[in-house]
């Protein structure tokens, strides 16, 4: 499991185009029968990627537990979500197992000893954790229980759906939320206007991208923003005092997952365009 470390505003106005892709950017999230895992300091979020093809892998066999997290199995005092975003795959959870379609997402809540993931078709389980402080019910969520959240406007090149998946309004967390939000064609913008969101960081997971195509992804405090440029399944760390959006070469889908002081989607620092330099 990789570490990064956080980085305070004042000292990320100095980073080169080099030191912001090492310090916010995860090039590589799945790899063939791998689960590849970064566990960022900031609100100790974990995320990455599993891949099962040829045979089943076991999260805590994904890391030392012990020497990394202090703990005797990965879930003891954490939460965990999963989004699929291949075509079909089976979770089990210690013995009850859990299919998962496309964009299907599943919560499992701590105190859970063995979690494996098992391909059926083209399976790819992109995962967030969290620090959690009481067990809460495992849950699974297909598309037809999410909250779709139609937004934005062709005019303004930001048609899309936010599909919150790991939300209040459809599961319990101790503070982790999940969702995906997809472009509609001709649409390249995220997130914008721009926001931040003082209580809460966030990590972008950008998929369903050409190769031929990247993603913009700018950054910073509002009045400093940077970018960095991002391929096809590339995730990206996003601090609380940062703002977080995007604009494609062509359009794309992208997981969200936030950890923080609460679960109000709505908490957010709204900015104005004209305002941000």
């Amino acid at each position: 499991m990789k570490v990064r470390y956080g980085a305070n505003p004042k000292d990320f106005k100095h980073y080169t185009t080099k030191e912001i892709r090492k310090e916010f950017l995860v090039k590589k999230i799945f790899s063939k029968d791998e689960i590849l895992l970064t566990y960022s300091h900031i609100d100790r979020i974990i995320f990455g990627g599993a891949m099962p093809v040829s045979k089943p892998l076991v999260l805590d066999e994904a890391m030392d537990v012990k020497k990394e997290l202090g703990m005797n199995y990965f879930l003891e005092s954490r939460e965990l979500g999963i989004i699929n975003i291949g075509t079909k795959g089976k979770v089990v959870v210690d013995d009850k197992e859990y299919v998962l379609d496309n964009l299907n997402a599943l919560y499992v809540g701590k105190n859970h000893k063995r979690i494996i993931f098992e391909n059926i078709e083209n399976a790819k389980f992109y995962l967030a954790s969290a620090p959690a402080h009481e067990a809460k019910e495992t849950v699974l969520i297909n598309m037809e229980n999410a909250k779709r959240v139609p937004c934005g406007d062709s005019k303004t090149s930001n048609k899309r759906v936010i599909n919150q998946l790991i939300h209040s309004s459809i599961v319990d967390t101790c503070q982790l939320m999940m969702g995906c939000t997809e472009l509609k064609d001709g649409s390249v913008w995220n997130t914008m206007p721009a926001h931040t969101h003082e209580r809460r960081m966030e990590v972008y997971f950008y998929f369903d991208l050409n190769d031929d195509n990247v993603v913009m992804h700018y950054m910073g405090e509002p009045d400093e923003t940077r970018h960095i440029v991002m391929k096809n399944e590339q995730a990206v760390i996003s601090p609380s005092w940062s703002i977080h959006a995007g604009c494609g070469t062509s359009s794309y889908k992208f997981i969200w997952a936030m950890v923080g002081e609460n679960k109000v989607f709505e908490d957010m620092d709204d900015l104005k365009i004209k305002d941000l330099k």
